[in-house]
């Protein structure tokens, strides 16, 4: 009998969707179990932290933080790959996937709270997947108020402000732009076969488009990254990963105008927030001043994130590559002390 895992996750949550989409593309027997008040006590058995998506192994150990399993879980299921052999290949999808989580996320927790209309929307599926099927109307209701209310405030803790909303909102056109020309015949972000950026992109960007607001500007303007969403939610292998020389320059746009143009500033500047002991970060960005709290979890990932980058330097094309994008300077940068 295969081995079977078990994700308790929850369609609304972007990290729980990515090793959801994982899982299919590796091809490994699952059961997919939201989770709900029905089934919390057996959710708190295996969690350290009451963090989704969680998976439990055929061995019955629990494991959490999505990049984390899937690098854990690669070395078990190797096949098919996520991580293309050339190493240069491997360290942009890792830093695709890396912005993605902790960039990325902003524009769609920011539409999904800022906004009263996508604030209710996600409320009520909240509700109603915490209490399930059988809940009463008004039940589901009462429970989505006190979820939305809960919610908006913890906009602070991603960035989202009156202030920050133009930079939070033009980083998502950004991205669409960028998407849309790349995926314009190729199935994925390297060519044929997903890499690990694909699985990060995806999962935020997927949530965004279930959201009214989000959803509709994604419909209006990015058809075919709509598409790669679909592709994305249960992905197969269709070839190979194209060469290096073929993907370095199509991925410009992103590293400059979302890496090497925001997400690189700001991690910097929350890694020497978090070592002053600031409670305020404080940035500048293209659309001007970004402020928010200090991301103590980033800094650890960045730290990770530079030394993958120490691990591949020294190649000419890669090197030019970052340092013509704004990326250079920020990845040999030390962590502050």
């Amino acid at each position: 009998m295969p081995e079977t895992y078990r994700i308790f996750g929850s369609e609304l949550s972007p990290y729980s969707v990515k090793i959801r989409s994982w899982f299919r593309y590796k091809g490994l027997p699952h059961v997919w179990t939201p989770r709900t008040e029905a089934n919390m006590a057996e959710f708190e058995k295996y969690a350290a932290l009451p963090l989704i998506p969680l998976v439990v192994t055929p061995e019955d150990e629990g494991m959490q933080d999505s990049t984390p399993i899937i690098e854990s879980l690669e070395k078990r299921h190797p096949q098919p790959p996520t991580d293309p052999a050339d190493p240069r290949l491997r360290f942009l999808s890792r830093l695709i996937e890396e912005y993605a989580d902790e960039w990325g996320n902003k524009p769609m927790f920011h539409y999904r709270w800022a906004f009263a209309a996508d604030a209710e929307s996600t409320g009520l599926r909240i509700a109603r997947q915490m209490l399930g099927d059988d809940a009463g109307d008004e039940a589901v209701r009462n429970r989505a108020v006190a979820i939305v209310e809960r919610m908006m405030p913890r906009r602070s803790f991603v960035g989202s402000s009156a202030e920050t909303a133009g930079e939070i909102e033009a980083s998502l056109e950004s991205q669409l732009q960028f998407l849309e020309a790349r995926l314009d015949g190729r199935d994925f972000l390297m060519g044929s076969r997903p890499c690990l950026g694909d699985f990060g992109l995806f999962s935020q960007l997927y949530e965004a488009s279930t959201d009214p607001t989000a959803g509709s500007l994604m419909r209006d303007i990015a058809p075919g990254t709509l598409k790669w969403i679909e592709r994305m939610l249960d992905p197969t292998d269709a070839g190979e990963w194209e060469s290096y020389e073929q993907t370095a320059e199509g991925l410009r746009p992103l590293l400059e105008r979302e890496i090497g143009g925001r997400f690189l500033p700001w991690s910097d500047a929350n890694a020497e927030a978090l070592a002053r002991g600031d409670n305020v970060l404080e940035v500048e960005l293209p659309k001007g001043p970004f402020r928010q709290q200090p991301q103590k979890y980033h800094a650890r990932s960045l730290k990770v994130l530079k030394d993958r980058y120490a691990a591949v330097a020294g190649d000419r094309a890669l090197d030019g590559l970052l340092a013509d994008t704004g990326c250079l300077d920020w990845l040999r940068k030390p962590m502050p002390s």
